[in-house]
């Protein structure tokens, strides 16, 4: 029986008033306990998550021990700790969301031993507030209560340990209840885990900074920033449009002194602006920190700053912006800070050298992050000495207006500064990817495949799908090496003379149900995340290498779209989706589908399905297959001519693969290599994107995930339409359409590479491509401008993509609904889809940073230890893309990167070029116009670089030991290194690669010899964390390519 309770809220108004509102609150005889020594499960409804039956007590946190210690309490080996709903609702209403967001994760993990007890719905447990008790006070009081009728209702058979902060507390109720005993969370620690250093650590150095924030709240300092807004001032003030909201960009590369304003919400819309908000230098940034949500006040016009357009140490490519470099842009101030985005950051300590001079109070740090973004930060330790060598996890508490940094507390070591795993698991942590094994609770769910238990088609599915086996020849064309083929395709011709075209899916939500342990962590993880030397799956082998993957030769279900063409004009007659049983019958990749497009039958040999075959059986399956990937060629052929005709673009990224083998040894970086076959399977993809997008919207039209590419900023394009320019090309931007055209027809017959870097300019131009649910927005905003459809989604891989799972689900409803059958599948409201499309946009941009950025360590790593003046492959031949005030922008054709190389060094001194073309250093002057940049020496003696001008390149490691290595680029000559002819450079490239793997094999092997000599701790470390070791980085971003190529979007941040 239910009983009402009634709660009472004085909320403030902007006005000043008070308002008293009335809630009403209803509370149950029996809620969840999920402990296994509950009496009666059934009454409870302890359906979900249990807490282990082995432990020797439970622990309820007290609200504040949660707010303060939520780390520690993240420890795996802290086991029965049972979350009360208070201290939950504390946390959330005085921590914020991301801190909320951390706690409801961990209550949903599997692999943590916690449940979370809704006290203030028992109606035993509820106590209400009494008049005049502190807020604090009641919430301890009401956590304590229900820590004693917990234990009653475990029968007195487990002890509780309640932790908490509040010495009053623990006298009062210390040994007020046999069984439940009350103490600090220090002591707690002391007491029942005296070998768990690294908690006893991360306690004491919480404990360290939280005394110091007292202490220096109670000293009276000068303020070095103003104090923020009150809430309610900040709100009022975005309303009526005094203050603009938005998230902060700090630039990297001029941290110190320059951030940006991104508007959001109503901001955008209501403040009548079209850039971003400058907000110059750490005071008008107000302690705020790269990602929080702010609220700007906007300066007087006369008080506007320019952004800068000189390089700088670490500069490297920007997207372009509308304003040239001394207009003067919308500039602002920091008044309040909405949402904090405080993460876990990865540091460096000072060298000795640098702790001397922070001076003698050596237990005050100031620690480097790795991020340039984020500002330095001062924790309390006696170990920097001992960490200086190594890359430190902190945490930020807080900032006070009173310190010129914020506050933090040290977390955990990563590992040595220049180590690979340490290097690795930085890129993670900056992140924010979890890479942990899969838990036994989740790989319970999966099914078994063994020898002794082989997995098969189950007679049921056999009669619910439409069985392709012996009807359909389907094949799946992907990288070599590929494990994870989620996509397959066919072809054949009907009775009727037409065509039948078929794309081919693993079936994943057959293996995935919907809230199971395994489907909400691939929510969580939301995508696979490539890193150059590994991958990180979002689902188990078993489903990903294995079950879910249309592997030649073997059963497996699939979704299939299949659409009926007409035989000369491949218009699409008609469609059909649903599930299939298919067995592919050739596992092909890339290079040799291609070959046999061109007519080339010897790479047959290669094909592992063809070799134990007769010769006649052998020839007529060859002309099959040959016909089928011709006919696929020809059907996507149309299929992209339509597109085009709708204004579909072709864009430019720099995809570099740093080739490896087993032992990580590097054999060469490889800029890609299109095909016309990927076009073809890519094309195809694109199609049964394009359908399903469409079904799914009619079918449910309010609930829907698509994916949005919204058209670009045209101030995005000045750069673009300048260089275009300086080379005589006109670029047309008002649509995709236009600009296409203009793409296609900016070519240099001279230099290919010109049209190459036009197309990758307007690549960095794009807005990008984002989930959505379409209930959220406006059909005439579903567009896909880069793609030219006007519904698209992504179907095509649920083994690595949540957001394909959440459309196979609807695509499964609304085929139950056509046939008006009861809808199984578990769906999203508008507001969860788009609370999950959030996530999983969040996800998908970490996955696209951690792979650019692995690529970049492994470039470093190429040209590390190499002396850039004797090694040959350390010179080369670069193009020239943008001009800067101190110097040009670089690209670098046979590596794929991209950089700054300066024409003014650091002590005033500008570069020459002697008759010959090599290079030297004199005092002198530069001279920039818009497409060309005159180094002018004191003797008159001048040089001009052109943008497009080929120059010769040297390429050096610039080390660091707080932030990532970066590649260093030198101008050497005014000349080219070579022709820049397409196939000169593909030779070159091949003799590079022979002796590169000699001289990389030879000097890794050396460095792995001297780690085997220090124990496996590593290798340990290694196969805990990473779930599959790829053969080579090769085949890895061989699979990204894969990925990328069904959508514009998803190699190029669109």
């Amino acid at each position: 029986m239910l009983q009402k309770r009634e709660k009472v809220l004085l909320l403030r108004t902007f006005q000043g008033r008070t308002l008293r509102i009335v809630r009403e609150h209803y509370l149950r005889p029996s809620v969840p306990c999920n402990s296994p020594l509950c009496p009666q499960p059934a009454t409870c409804r302890n359906d979900g998550k249990l807490l282990s039956a082995e432990v020797t007590h439970y622990v309820i946190p007290d609200w504040k021990v949660v707010q303060d210690y939520l780390e520690v309490l993240e420890f795996p080996e802290l086991k029965g700790i049972i979350f009360m709903q208070t201290a939950c609702q504390a946390v959330q209403h005085q921590r914020g969301r991301r801190q909320y967001n951390k706690l409801r994760n961990l209550l949903k993990d599997a692999r943590h031993d916690c449940v979370l007890f809704a006290n203030e719905f028992q109606q035993h447990c509820y106590l209400p507030r009494e008049k005049g008790e502190a807020m604090e006070k009641w919430q301890t009081r009401s956590i304590y209560n229900s820590a004693v009728w917990y234990y009653h209702h475990c029968e007195d058979r487990m002890p509780i340990v309640m932790v908490t902060e509040d010495e009053e507390a623990i006298q009062q109720y210390g040994s007020e209840t046999e069984g439940v005993f009350v103490i600090s969370f220090k002591n707690y620690l002391d007491n029942f885990w005296p070998d768990l250093k690294a908690a006893h650590e991360l306690c004491d150095s919480i404990i360290q900074s939280r005394r110091e924030r007292e202490s220096e709240s109670q000293e009276t300092h000068g303020k070095e920033y103003p104090e923020h807004l009150p809430l309610e001032v900040l709100e009022a003030g975005i309303k009526s449009g005094r203050y603009i909201q938005g998230i902060l960009n700090v630039n990297k590369h001029r941290a110190q002194i320059e951030a940006f304003v991104r508007l959001q919400g109503a901001s955008s819309k209501d403040s009548g602006l079209v850039s971003d908000i400058l907000i110059h230098g750490s005071k008008a940034r107000n302690r705020s920190i790269h990602g929080d949500v702010v609220v700007v006040e906007l300066l007087p016009k006369s008080e506007w700053k320019g952004r800068t357009a000189a390089l700088c140490e670490n500069d490297s490519e920007d997207k372009a912006s509308g304003e040239s470099p001394s207009e003067p842009m919308p500039t602002g101030r920091v008044v309040g800070i909405l949402q904090k985005n405080w993460r876990d950051y990865v540091v460096t300590f000072p060298s000795k050298e640098e702790v001397q001079s922070q001076g003698k109070n050596a237990q005050k740090i100031l620690v480097t992050p790795w991020d340039y973004r984020i500002p330095k930060i001062r924790i309390s330790t006696q170990q920097a000495e001992a960490l200086q060598d190594f890359r430190v996890v902190v945490r930020i508490d807080s900032w006070e207006t009173t310190s010129v940094y914020p506050n933090g507390h040290f977390v955990r070591v990563l590992g040595r500064i220049g180590d690979l795993e340490g290097e690795i698991a930085t890129i993670l942590v900056e992140n924010s990817i979890n890479v942990v094994p899969f838990s036994e609770a989740q790989m319970c769910e999966m099914p078994v495949n063994t020898a002794e238990n082989p997995w098969k088609v189950s007679p049921k599915e056999e009669q619910e799908r439409r069985d392709l086996r012996s009807t359909h020849l389907v094949f799946s064309i992907d990288p070599k090496g590929c494990e994870d083929v989620d996509d397959a395709l066919s072809v054949r011709t009907l009775n009727n003379g037409n065509l039948e075209l078929g794309v081919h899916i693993a079936d994943v939500t057959h293996f995935v149900a919907p809230n199971s342990y395994i489907d909400v962590e691939a929510r969580t993880r939301a995508t696979t995340y490539y890193l150059a030397d590994r991958r990180y799956d979002m689902l188990p082998s078993i489903l990903s290498a294995d079950l879910c993957s249309l592997l030649g030769g073997v059963d497996r279900y699939a979704v299939s779209v299949m659409w009926e063409l007409d035989k000369t004009s491949y218009e699409i007659k008609k469609v059909w989706y649903g599930r299939t049983i298919i067995r592919s019958a050739y596992k092909l990749f890339y290079e040799a589908a291609q070959e046999l497009l061109d007519g080339n039958f010897s790479i047959v040999d290669d094909i592992p399905e063809f070799k134990t075959l007769e010769e006649q059986n052998r020839q007529a399956k060859l002309e099959e297959l040959v016909w089928a990937i011709g006919k696929l060629t020809d059907i996507a052929r149309h299929i992209r001519a339509k597109r085009d005709r709708c204004g579909a673009l072709e864009l430019e990224g720099v995809e570099v693969r740093v080739q490896l083998d087993d032992k990580k040894n590097i054999h060469d970086l490889i800029p890609k290599q299109p095909l016309e076959v990927h076009e073809t399977v890519a094309e195809c993809m694109i199609l049964a994107n394009h359908w399903v997008a469409k079904k799914i919207w009619e079918s449910f039209p309010h609930q829907a995930l698509l994916r949005q590419h919204p058209p670009p900023h045209q101030e995005f394009f000045s750069e673009l339409r300048e260089c275009a320019k300086a080379k005589g090309f006109f670029i047309d931007t008002r649509s995709n359409k236009t600009l296409a055209d203009s793409l296609d027809s900016a070519n240099d017959p001279s230099d290919p590479l010109v049209n190459k870097l036009l197309r990758s300019m307007a690549t960095q131009a794009m807005s990008n491509a984002l989930y959505f649910s379409t209930g959220s927005c406006a059909e005439e905003e579903f567009h896909h401008y880069g793609l030219a459809l006007d519904k698209y989604t992504h179907f095509t891989s649920p083994i690595r993509r949540y957001s394909d799972i959440v459309v196979h689900r609807l695509l499964m409803a609304a085929i139950s609904k056509d046939k008006k059958v009861e809808i199984k599948e578990n769906l999203f409201s508008n507001k969860n889809l788009e609370e999950l499309c959030r996530h999983i946009n969040n996800r998908n941009r970490a996955a696209q940073r951690s792979q650019k950025q692995s690529t970049e360590l492994f470039q470093c790593m190429y040209f590390k230890d190499r002396d850039p003046e004797t090694e040959e492959r350390c010179v080369v031949d670069g193009i020239i893309y943008s001009i800067r005030t101190n110097g040009v922008l670089v690209f670098i054709p046979r590596f794929g990167i991209k950089g700054a190389a300066y024409l003014k060094n650091k002590d005033g001194l500008v570069i020459s070029c002697g008759p010959e073309g090599s290079s030297e250093w004199k005092p002198g002057s530069l001279q920039r116009s818009q497409n060309k940049i005159i180094s002018t020496t004191a003797g008159g003696q001048s040089v001009t670089f052109h943008l497009f001008d080929h120059v010769t390149v040297r390429i050096s490691v610039q080390p660091s030991r707080c932030h990532s290595d970066m590649i260093r680029l030198e101008i050497v000559s005014n000349k080219p290194y070579m022709m820049p002819n397409t196939e000169l450079c593909h030779q070159s490239s091949l003799l590079l690669k022979s002796e590169l793997v000699k001289e990389v094999t030879r000097s890794v092997e050396e460095a792995q010899l001297a780690q085997e000599v220090k124990g496996k701790v590593i290798e340990e470390e290694h196969q805990e964390y990473r779930q599959t070791k790829g053969r080579s980085l090769y085949t890895l971003l061989e699979e990204i390519r894969d990925l990328a190529l069904l959508d514009v979007s998803d190699s190029y941040a669109m």
